[in-house]
């Protein structure tokens, strides 16, 4: 592909080359930063430098939205303490809500992205979702944490997550996967961090203080992102609305999507049950606890290592065979009645879900242009959240049928082999050969 120039107004000028993006000069656009719309920004090269510093505040952001939802610890405690009255059931919905949340508005805020909007958008939601953490702490009748917990934490929390994905693809091109594994790490640190925390200051300080503690590290991790973060391209003047149909005549497109959507409803079923399973098996309760904090640090890993080894040998070949490892782990899973094997699963099942979440959203930049990536990719997560939110009830209803997780494996490792097929369909759709870097 020749060397392509972007025409732009003079504090924006920009210069592309494919392969070797390297931006000449560039200043933060009008509409996100009216304070330095005049000051320009001299790069000297993209996937590098100050690039880096933009995938670590992206880290900090999922850190504090899918980190806090990934570390749902509260089931137990709210229904033996402040929630006695509500089912099992009911206080679920309250997490189910909250991460569905978390990635709906990802194909507005894409689209905010693509139109040169940032700053203003993320710190008005981060305000938002600090107040909300804050105000757990507050919350007595069930009612409360759904709307507080769920509802508003959960969708402030989508425009603070948003940007953090987005925004890799203004800042990356040969080291995209490995921005896109970091900045997704920070979903299994967090997921790590958090339960940990919580479950050992609530027993000390109780649980108002506990969410206290919580929403102070958060004015930091938030806070930080909110005064760092900024586009490098231009505005993008795109046509079509929030939702494109058109993207959808993309076949390589298409089928990532419903990829991504497929592997959601099952991809998450080994996280949401394996502590419960271990229980039901006869592992001690204070021990099962820790399997999902295990397979949230190795899901960390997972995320960081397929994005280094996405760069080396394409991202959907490293995607597409690390999603049937997660398949396989999905049914090995109830026959892990051990503490060894149980732990053994916890690391690999993690490192190969992580790999999944952590580069589903890499190949949308090469499966379509450049002018509506926002978009495409935020339309990705937020179809990606229906399956998410549908996929852990179906596996409960499952297990309640047949009061066991064999059945419920079976369904799960299903539907990610269904995934990992759909990605291929896709890469083979887009290039069409087998042996090629893609």
């Amino acid at each position: 592909m020749p060397p392509s120039e972007t025409s732009t107004p003079d504090d924006q000028k920009i210069n592309l080359k494919d392969g070797n993006e390297q931006v000449t000069a560039c200043a933060p656009s009008k509409s996100e930063s009216g304070a330095s719309a005049n000051q320009h920004v001299v790069e000297r090269l993209p996937d590098g430098g100050i690039a880096w510093v933009m995938a670590l505040n992206g880290l900090l952001l999922v850190f504090s939205t899918f980190g806090f939802a990934n570390s749902w610890v509260f089931q137990e405690y709210y229904g033996t303490t402040i929630l006695k009255t509500s089912s099992p059931s009911a206080i679920s919905w309250i997490a189910s809500i909250q991460y569905f949340l978390i990635f709906l508005p990802s194909a507005f805020v894409g689209r905010l992205l693509d139109r040169g909007h940032l700053r203003l958008p993320l710190l008005i939601s981060s305000i938002i979702f600090i107040a909300s953490v804050f105000s757990i702490a507050q919350c007595k009748k069930y009612w409360q944490f759904m709307l507080v917990q769920g509802v508003i934490l959960g969708l402030s929390g989508g425009f603070v997550f948003g940007p953090s994905i987005s925004l890799m693809n203004h800042w990356f091109k040969r080291r995209r996967a490995t921005a896109y594994g970091l900045v997704a790490a920070g979903a299994s640190v967090g997921g790590t961090v958090f339960p940990i925390l919580i479950r050992n200051l609530i027993p000390k300080i109780g649980f108002p203080w506990t969410i206290r503690v919580v929403g102070f590290i958060m004015l930091l991790t938030v806070g930080l992102p909110n005064l760092v973060v900024r586009l490098r391209l231009p505005p993008q003047k795109v046509n079509f609305g929030l939702f494109s149909i058109v993207a959808f005549k993309s076949v390589p497109y298409s089928l990532l999507v419903a990829g991504v959507f497929i592997g959601f409803l099952g991809i998450y079923t080994v996280l949401t049950y394996i502590d419960v399973a271990g229980v039901s098996v006869g592992l001690n309760p204070n021990f099962s606890f820790y399997l999902v904090a295990i397979a949230n640090a190795a899901s960390g890993v997972g995320r960081l290592g397929a994005g280094v080894l996405g760069d080396y040998i394409g991202q959907t070949n490293t995607l597409i065979p690390l999603t049937l490892v997660g398949a396989i782990t999905t049914f090995a899973w109830p026959f892990c009645i051990s503490k060894a094997s149980s732990v053994a699963l916890a690391v690999i099942y993690g490192a190969a879900s992580g790999a999944f979440i952590g580069l589903m959203g890499t190949p949308v930049a090469r499966f379509g242009g450049t002018e509506d990536l926002g978009r495409r990719t935020g339309m990705l997560y937020t179809i990606g959240a229906l399956g998410a939110l549908i996929g852990p009830p179906i596996s409960g209803a499952i297990h309640d049928t047949y009061g066991g997780f064999h059945q419920v494996s079976i369904y799960a490792g299903c539907t990610i082999i269904a995934s990992a097929l759909l990605i291929l369909g896709a890469r083979q759709a887009s290039v069409g050969r087998l042996w090629v870097k893609v």
